[in-house]
């Protein structure tokens, strides 16, 4: 059974997702691709997040959040390789908009990348519904 302080945190995390994918559309709707596909992936990892915090884990780098994710979530069957997947591309592609100079993000690029955070966040709140 998890305490209240856990599912509170749990619950401000996925709220957070969800605020993050509507920030995503606006910026997507405003033709700001590299800063939708940014909220896109922010949202993957809050609501990551809030599924490690049923655990109480929580790390200091995106790639730890991550490799948590993977080897207690993925790895042990409670979600499909494909929700590892989406957060290993979201992270590289938000990388590449962030950080580099020259990248180019498409419209297309940002709604893939809106519509897959829209499921990962869906799916993890499933779960976390079904406690």
């Amino acid at each position: 059974m998890h305490d209240n302080s856990q599912m509170d945190l749990l619950r401000h995390r996925l709220q957070i997702a969800n605020e993050k994918i509507k920030a995503a559309e606006l910026l997507l709707n405003g033709e700001m691709y590299k800063d939708s596909i940014g909220r896109s992936y922010y949202a993957i990892f809050s609501a990551t997040r809030a599924v490690l915090a049923l655990d109480s884990l929580d790390f200091a780098k995106h790639a730890g959040v991550i490799a948590c994710f993977q080897k207690n979530y993925v790895k042990e069957g409670i979600f499909n390789k494909e929700y590892s997947k989406i957060i290993m591309e979201a992270f590289q592609i938000r990388n590449r908009s962030d950080y580099d100079d020259y990248y180019i993000a498409s419209k297309s690029d940002a709604e893939e990348q809106l519509m897959k955070a829209k499921k990962f966040v869906s799916e993890m709140g499933k779960y976390i519904e079904n406690i």
